[in-house]
């Protein structure tokens, strides 16, 4: 456990302007745009029609006639998160068009080079992210608020169902990123009747996020989800089937590994811990770290910051209130909840999937990958990670006078 350190911006009030998230939004990109430049239109004429060309295995050809373009000509922070997420799926679907049998093993130049100029502006790595799958790839489809993906892949409605419901788990997260946030601002007045409001405010909003999860069962096949969509999810780091990562024409003489897009790579359960104070065996910690690395610069500064802030358990400890130790173990066990309820999400996706694509796969699905059969496409031995994040959770419980 690392020791709190002193930090002069945390002795400030928090707000979430600093770390350019949103108060209606929270980490979702609000008002992302659609269309690049017309310097750009290669680009975009191949992302708009790109479950197509995968499932004709045309995209491979068409990229590599793309002309080699500089970034340039991307004015200002919403332009490069689109182009970000346009050039992160056309590598995924480059490198994994043909399934995990045949991944493309270099990444040519027109499309290595623009994809680290751009990820280089903005902090993050060259490969799909859960800020481009989901923060960056969202837009409303009418009036009503219906929404819709920018850029996709093959899967039709289940891929479209995977990316908005998780948008909208980030949406439901937005009450608790606030609360956290003002409970942080009421330990440094100190108001303990602040405090307690906030920590009522943060359970509803993790149990809301729970609810709102379930929505997957709707609007997700489980089969589509494992035989189609996944792969195009997965990195090449810790992934058998591309060992020595991959190589970035131009860009590097040696092969490039970075990992898959993984729910790790969300900044709110981060934020949630922190603040909370739930410490993780070391090796979910260390793949937990190295997933805000995944993460835009100003959203991890905020996990840091609230890192730095005053301890919310010593506070509520020394205070010897007992309302405020229990409203902070009914958020530590809603996280809980929360983490029980998304591995039986897992379970039903990845590993009950596994088993029904070995007995038999149905016909309109490719064969069902073999390499991360028991990872997640982060990488990670899936279930014992998450069983190991949600039992250092438990643990987390606080006891009167200890």
């Amino acid at each position: 456990m690392e020791p709190r350190r002193p930090n002069v911006k945390t002795a400030v009030p928090l707000s979430l302007e600093r770390y350019h998230i949103s108060e209606e939004y929270g980490f979702l990109l609000p008002d992302a745009l659609k269309e690049l430049p017309d310097h750009y239109r290669s680009w975009m004429e191949i992302a708009n029609q790109l479950p197509q060309l995968i499932d004709a295995h045309q995209l491979r050809a068409h990229v590599d006639k793309m002309p080699l373009l500089s970034c340039q000509f991307l004015k200002g922070h919403r332009e490069q998160r689109l182009a970000h997420l346009v050039l992160s799926f056309l590598t995924m679907g480059y490198v994994w068009q043909e399934g995990e049998a045949q991944p493309a093993e270099v990444l040519p130049r027109n499309l290595a080079l623009p994809f680290v100029e751009v990820s280089r502006n903005l902090g993050l790595p060259p490969i799909l992210v859960h800020s481009d799958l989901v923060l960056t790839n969202w837009t409303k489809k009418d009036p009503d608020g219906n929404l819709e993906t920018i850029i996709s892949f093959p899967g039709g409605e289940s891929l479209y169902g995977f990316i908005l419901v998780t948008a909208l788990v980030e949406k439901a997260a937005v009450p608790g990123i606030k609360a956290l946030v003002q409970a942080v601002n009421a330990i440094l007045q100190p108001n303990q009747e602040a405090l307690l409001q906030a920590l009522q405010r943060l359970r509803l909003s993790i149990q809301d996020i729970t609810k709102t999860l379930g929505q997957m069962h709707n609007h997700v096949d489980p089969d589509i989800f494992y035989s189609v969509i996944r792969i195009f999810l997965s990195g090449w780091k810790d992934n058998p089937a591309m060992p020595a990562g991959l190589m970035y024409e131009g860009v590097s003489k040696e092969p490039l590994k970075y990992s898959g897009g993984s729910a790790a790579q969300s900044t709110v359960l981060h934020a949630f811990d922190e603040f909370l104070g739930v410490r993780h065996s070391k090796e979910s910690a260390d793949f937990l770290y190295r997933m805000r690395d995944y993460m835009p610069p100003s959203h991890k500064a905020f996990i840091e910051d609230i890192h730095s802030a005053p301890s919310l358990r010593d506070y509520i400890l020394s205070s010897g209130q007992d309302h405020l130790l229990t409203a902070y173990n009914q958020c530590v066990q809603a996280l809980v909840d929360l983490r029980s309820y998304h591995i039986t999400m897992v379970t039903r996706y990845l590993i009950t999937a596994a088993a029904k694509a070995k007995r038999g796969k149905p016909n309109h699905l490719p064969g069902p990958p073999q390499a991360l059969e028991d990872r997640g496409t982060g990488g990670t031995a899936v279930m014992s990670f998450l069983k190991s994040v949600r039992d250092k959770t438990l643990e987390s419980i606080l006891h009167p006078g200890g």
